[in-house]
């Protein structure tokens, strides 16, 4: 998938059907752009931070805020270093055909090289794109977090976020949004922003570390409750507001795709809360706060890939079937399988990001009230299925890799003693609460 076509100092970069990009900025796609970064950024500091957060015992708190802080700068710098060139570089892509540079960019942009405040993405400035294009970056190691959250050692996970930055997250960014000549993009896979690039790959790498890590001390038979619901719902609410930039910005453009990726982002997400709320009333007579806040992100990752094809009809069904198969994976599926995904970023990310990969096939298509160009349905569900499946063995297996190269040099996991004690005090030294 093509987003926008690159202009650096005034010469395009891009392919020849961009040849028509404009030389000068759109000052009213440059605002909301820099608008949806600022949504998307909200979404991981302090959005995910807080819905993790409030999810584990209270002695782990600080260690999942700090996590997810310490995420958002790491990344920030080595996406300056090398992250852009090797995600974007269009050097040596040509259409249909299938070389190196089909799954990973090279670095002449290394440093952000040639790019200038004249320089141009599409209808926006370079820099904004690239911006923009960071906090996806940020995010989606952050949300592996919720996994290993508890039990995995500071400077593991600091040195596991380097390493699948570089070996994972960046060529499946180059593999589907790189243009012409990339590997998924050039089969035919779509994705809008993001269900195979950050979601099934971050959903796949925390079941892989939470497998490789071993479980909490006592689970499953001692309770581990979530300590503060209310940070929890707070980091939800936060975000669904910052989606909207997440999934209208990924049109590069203030316009009509922006304007229905935001409506039925909104539907989706809906649904989903609902779906997840109504299946949860009727095993457990109750409906709760975890569970409608758990629902309205599945329905969130769900829509994320076909917003910009799908219409306002299908993003309800799609939220909703999203919300209740996450309900059976979160509460179900990890129970009867007995791995420990502690705040179920597999069974919430990764699940609802191949329903809404899979069902963005069929959706797109007119005949179901989608807008995408998808004429045959059931072939691009099939190539659908191609993209979901290359990226689950992509990153289960580099991710398992990275942990292994961790685990042998200097340890993933913290011992029996700080795990007791937890992690604020084991590992940093302080405490969210003073508790004299």
């Amino acid at each position: 998938m093509v987003r926008g076509g690159l202009v650096i100092g005034g010469s395009l970069l891009a392919l020849p059907a961009m040849a028509q990009a404009p030389v000068a900025p759109d000052s009213g796609d440059t605002a909301w752009m820099l608008t949806a970064t600022m949504l998307v950024l909200l979404m991981t500091i302090p959005g995910l931070a807080l819905f993790y957060g409030g999810m584990v015992r209270a002695k782990n708190l600080l260690s999942v805020l700090m996590q997810c802080f310490a995420i958002t700068a790491l990344v920030s710098v080595l996406w300056l270093l090398y992250g852009y060139s090797m995600a974007f570089s269009t050097e040596g892509m040509q259409a249909g055909v299938t070389n190196l540079h089909s799954f990973i960019g090279g670095l002449d942009r290394a440093m952000f090289a040639g790019m200038t405040p004249a320089s141009l993405y599409a209808h926006v400035p370079e820099s904004v794109f690239a911006m923009f294009q960071l906090t996806f970056a940020i995010i989606t190691p952050a949300l592996i977090v919720g996994a290993v959250a508890e039990r995995m050692k500071f400077s593991a996970l600091m040195l596991f976020t380097a390493g699948w930055f570089t070996l994972v997250y960046l060529p499946m960014a180059h593999m589907v949004w790189g243009g012409p000549g990339s590997f998924l993009g050039d089969i035919g896979v779509l994705d809008f922003a993001g269900g195979t690039v950050v979601h099934i790959n971050a959903g796949i790498a925390g079941l892989v570390a939470c497998l490789v890590l071993g479980k909490r001390r006592g689970y499953p038979h001692t309770a581990m409750p979530p300590h503060n619901l209310g940070y929890t719902l707070i980091g939800a609410s936060m975000l669904w507001l910052g989606w909207f930039g997440f999934n209208a910005g990924s049109a590069v453009a203030a316009n009509g795709t922006a304007g229905m990726a935001m409506l039925v982002t909104q539907i989706a997400t809906a649904a989903a809360a609902l779906g997840w709320m109504g299946v949860e009333w009727i095993i457990h007579r109750r409906a709760s706060v975890l569970g409608i806040a758990s629902g309205a992100v599945a329905g969130l990752v769900a829509i994320t890939p076909a917003a910009g094809t799908i219409g306002p009809g299908g993003a309800l069904v799609l939220g909703a079937v999203a919300g209740m198969i996450c309900f059976f994976c979160a509460t179900r599926l990890k129970h009867y399988f007995g791995y420990d995904d502690s705040l179920d970023v597999f069974g919430v990310h990764a699940v609802a990001g191949i329903v809404g990969a899979l069902l963005t096939g069929p959706f797109a298509a007119a005949a179901l009230g989608g807008f995408g160009s998808v004429e045959h349905p059931w072939a691009q569900l099939w190539i659908q299925c191609k993209g979901v499946g290359f990226t689950i063995v992509w990153s289960g297996v580099l991710t398992l890799l990275v942990l292994k190269l961790i685990d042998w040099t200097i340890g993933l996991r913290v011992d029996d003693e700080q795990e007791q004690i937890g992690l604020d005090l084991a590992l940093h030294e302080e405490r969210a609460y003073n508790l004299s």
